[in-house]
């Protein structure tokens, strides 16, 4: 029997079978905690269950991230990549007077 907390992004390994696993969602209305194994296998566990699993706290494999094909740089976030330098467009440079909006718009 096992006295962790489970805890989103927390890894952990099944002393049983060697499974190594990350809890990635926590549902308290449903008593479930979600997992994902290294090779991207998910699964739930119910709170009983939990607490029954020889567990013990693990780090993060070196290598967690190949089954996804993600490195290093796509974690980065890039301000520039998303958010542009001129906020000005095509739009800006419509004249009102020119849109025929139909009657039942005006143009103040």
């Amino acid at each position: 029997m096992n006295h962790l907390t489970a805890e989103i992004s927390s890894w952990y390994q099944d002393l049983f079978t060697g499974a190594v696993f990350e809890v990635v969602a926590i549902d308290e209305q449903n008593g479930t905690i979600e997992y994902q194994h290294i090779d991207g296998e998910v699964g739930e566990f119910d709170l009983v269950t939990w607490q029954q699993l020889p567990l013990l706290p693990a780090e993060a494999p070196e290598d967690w991230r190949s089954p996804y094909e993600l490195n290093k740089e796509d974690s980065l976030y890039y301000d520039s990549d998303i958010i542009p330098e001129n906020w000005s467009g095509a739009l800006t440079d419509v004249e009102p007077e020119l849109l025929d909006l139909g009657d039942d718009f005006q143009i103040l």
